[in-house]
């Protein structure tokens, strides 16, 4: 989803050339005080069970979008999203040059795992440990300056909670044993923490500081 309290000067949807799950890019373009800026913003591919877990595609898709906003008429440009990014599996993310990883930039040496079984309390703590920086914002930004990044959602949704239920299968002899499980567990704004980027204009830049 795209929302934006500035001018929008046109929008589009492209469907990814490799995508079995239908995922697509959205775009934006925005006028800041003269300066156009491009918006991307995608959900992709998302990991299915071993061996392959989508990774081809994953990486086809995020070198497809950074083309495409490449495409849009301006120098400026942000992909952001869940990337459903794992280095181990799918490698660097392929940043062509001039473009930066904002957390990796701003925030080196800090993981910004924003999918975290052990932080985040609405997940289940039975399930297997798993942290990863699935979400990120990159950036090739030559009139604005990439000034700050910040991870939101991290705390519990007051008086609000919901009922996990796990049953867990064994078979001895032949014979199929259940057990179910419930757990009240918190509710926050998701299962992934969420990113807040800011980014001001360069000096010398004409695009306001809106």
């Amino acid at each position: 989803m795209q929302m934006s309290k500035l001018v929008v000067d046109s929008f589009d949807g492209v469907p990814f050339s490799h995508s079995v799950m239908g995922r697509e890019l959205c775009m934006a373009n925005i006028n800041i005080g003269g300066v156009s800026l491009v918006l991307g913003t995608s959900h992709l591919e998302s990991p299915s069970p071993p061996p392959r877990l989508r990774s081809n595609e994953r990486v086809a898709q995020a070198k497809e979008s950074l083309m495409l906003l490449g495409g849009r008429g301006s120098s400026n440009m942000i992909f952001c999203g869940d990337m459903n990014w794992d280095e181990k599996t799918d490698g660097p993310f392929p940043l062509p040059d001039g473009w930066v990883d904002a957390w990796a930039e701003l925030k080196p040496g800090e993981d910004g795992w924003t999918y975290d079984t052990l932080a985040n309390a609405m997940l289940s703590k039975g399930s297997k440990k798993l942290q990863l920086r699935l979400d990120r914002f990159v950036c090739k930004l030559p009139d604005f300056e990439v000034q700050g990044i910040e991870m939101v959602g991290k705390d519990p949704i007051p008086g609000v909670s919901y009922v996990k239920v796990d049953v867990a299968r064994w078979k001895i002899k032949e014979k199929v044993y259940r057990q179910r499980r419930e757990r009240m567990l918190p509710v926050l704004p998701s299962d992934h923490f969420g990113l807040v980027l800011t980014i001001t204009p360069r000096a010398g830049s004409s695009a306001s500081s809106e």
